[in-house]
Formats: structure tokens, C-alpha cells, sequence
């Protein structure tokens, strides 16, 4: 397993992120040592989505009128549909994601989470993957779009859909061990 022990991701997600979406690349992060924390425009706790109907509640560990990029080592976006698209026409969580692209950080995301990306501006020049309906989306604001499992370019890792978690996963993992943190290596110095 690749070492990731104390970096910190942040989970950017309001009501209706595609709930394993969230839950099994937390799972895999914590597994590996990371530190994650769900970063919310929401206080209290945020509603996951179970492909059809709601799912459960989750407490926000800080929220976002309180997170600084700075804080964090990474970003991670959970798709579903109503998340990314509440998320998107948010200022204040799109001017978050942002802050992740232009210091250079590794920033995850998949399904219908992609949005996000293209709101901050960070989809031109890229080669990336969705949810399939993403495709002229992301086009039209400059990606080259492709349909594979999981695609890794300039720091971003996406992915499509549920199904290709087990492979998104070992890609974030990958990515993160690969550039580790900035945090760390200033205490390792």
C-alpha cells in the first residue's frame, strides 16, 4: 500500500452526493493513512444519495465558511447529480476547488463531480472522464473527453461511475503517495 499517512483531503459535498461515492474512497483513504474531512456549505450534516432515493446523513467536519484550501493536501468531489450541481453555482465551494487547481494540489473526481471542475476552470487542456452525460460539457469548456474507467492527467483523477471505484481508488491513492505532502516534508526537514 502506498504511503499517504497524514495528508489531509478534503471531501467537498452538499446534499445529494452520490453516497458511495463518498463512503468507499473515504474508506480507502482513511484505510491508508489519510486524515479526510468532509468540507461542506452546509453546518451539521449533509444528506448522501443511494442511486435512487436518499440515503444517510453524515456529519460536515468543518464547514466551508471555515476551511481553508491551505489546510488540506488534496481534494476529493463526489458525483451525484444534485451535489455537484448545488455545488457548482456556489461561489464560495467553486473559488474552494479552485484554490486546489492553481496551487498545484491533487484533486479527485467522479461521476457528475466533474462540474465542479469545469467551474473552476481547471477542465481546459485536460484529458478526463465522467458520467457520460458530462461529455459535450466538458468538451465544450476545453477537456478532452474519453470514456475509461478511471483517467489520471496534470493531478486530477476521474472516474465514471460507481463501478469504477475499486480503480479510482488505487489511482487517488497512487497519485497522492506520488506527490505527498507539503505539510509533511516541511516536518521531515
Amino acid at each position: 500500500m502506498a504511503d499517504i499517512n497524514g495528508l489531509k483531503i478534503a471531501i467537498l459535498v452538499t446534499d445529494g452526493f452520490e453516497q458511495v461515492e463518498l463512503t468507499e474512497p473515504r474508506k480507502a483513504l482513511d484505510e491508508a493513512g489519510a486524515d479526510t474531512s468532509i468540507v461542506s456549505p452546509k453546518d451539521g450534516q449533509v444528506r448522501g444519495w443511494k442511486f435512487t432515493e436518499w440515503g444517510d446523513d453524515l456529519p460536515v467536519d468543518v464547514p466551508l465558511d471555515q476551511a481553508s484550501p491551505d489546510q488540506f493536501d488534496a481534494l476529493l468531489l463526489p458525483g451525484g447529480v444534485i451535489n455537484p450541481d448545488a455545488l457548482r453555482m456556489d461561489q464560495k465551494a467553486v473559488a474552494f476547488a479552485k484554490a486546489f487547481f492553481d496551487a498545484g494540489k491533487p484533486v479527485a473526481s467522479i461521476c457528475h463531480g466533474p462540474w465542479t471542475v469545469i467551474e473552476a476552470g481547471a477542465a481546459r487542456g485536460r484529458r478526463l472522464t465522467s458520467w457520460p452525460s458530462l461529455k459535450t460539457d466538458l468538451e465544450n469548456a476545453g477537456a478532452e473527453w474519453v470514456d475509461e474507467e478511471v483517467v489520471v492527467d496534470q493531478g486530477l483523477v476521474t472516474s465514471r461511475k460507481p463501478d469504477d471505484i475499486p480503480a479510482f481508488n488505487r489511482e487517488v491513492i497512487k497519485l497522492l503517495a506520488s506527490v505527498g505532502s507539503p505539510s509533511r516534508q516541511a516536518a521531515a526537514q
